[in-house]
């Protein structure tokens, strides 16, 4: 098994929750040619939890902020603020320049699996997806977006970046599939799940945690 050459970070830990902050190229759980070098599994090793269990996805190629359920009784709390749509997440990303368009935007379309193997597309029909974008920074001909995706579609920021006329840079799979191959581990996707915030189900307090990386 490949060693991904970057590590992860907790960047917070109670009772209930560990906070990670996750690198580029690290999946989160086991998967086809991932065990071992997976984020669930790594935390595991190092914490010695074995009730660790990831309450959301990220992307193998996405970094950033990822929460785990350190307890079976109270995950179920936990899930359910995704499933109600009770979490603020934000993320960062790098894209072309969109001169012709005007920000503050929101982005909706309908989302399907495509025939293509794990690749996702925009249809026709009712919207099952939305996306507030905004754009945080000039430079040059790259502009760094801030995207704060609504709902939890696969794929959803990378498509509606794509739509727009602006694929993440670095992107292996829109608008046009790379490849399979080895990792350019010096040309990440530059998608970065910036920040998480809720209120907690279980202390009822306000609860937001930031990535210590930057694009």
């Amino acid at each position: 098994e490949i060693r991904i050459p970057f590590q992860e970070k907790i960047l917070f830990e109670d009772e209930h929750l560990l906070v990670a902050d996750k690198p580029h190229f690290l999946a989160v759980t086991p998967g086809g040619q991932y065990l071992r070098e997976t984020l669930l599994v790594r935390l595991k090793v190092s914490t010695g939890i074995d009730h660790l269990s990831p309450l959301h996805r990220l992307d193998r190629e996405t970094a950033g902020v990822i929460l785990f359920s350190k307890q079976i009784q109270s995950r179920g709390a936990y899930q359910s603020l995704f499933q109600t749509r009770q979490i603020e997440k934000t993320y960062h990303a790098l894209a072309a320049h969109l001169p012709l368009q005007s920000f503050p935007l929101c982005k909706s379309s309908r989302i399907e699996e495509s025939e293509r193997f794990f690749m996702m597309h925009e249809v026709t029909g009712v919207a099952n997806s939305e996306t507030l974008i905004s754009v945080i920074d000039h430079r040059d001909d790259i502009d760094l977006y801030q995207l704060q995706p609504h709902t939890g579609k696969r794929h959803q920021l990378r498509l509606h970046m794509t739509s727009l006329g602006a694929p993440i840079l670095n992107d292996q799979f829109y608008p046009v599939p790379k490849p399979v191959g080895s990792d350019d581990y010096s040309k990440p996707l530059k998608l970065l799940a910036k920040s998480i915030a809720f209120i907690d189900p279980i202390n009822h307090q306000k609860m937001e945690f930031h990535s210590e990386q930057n694009l």
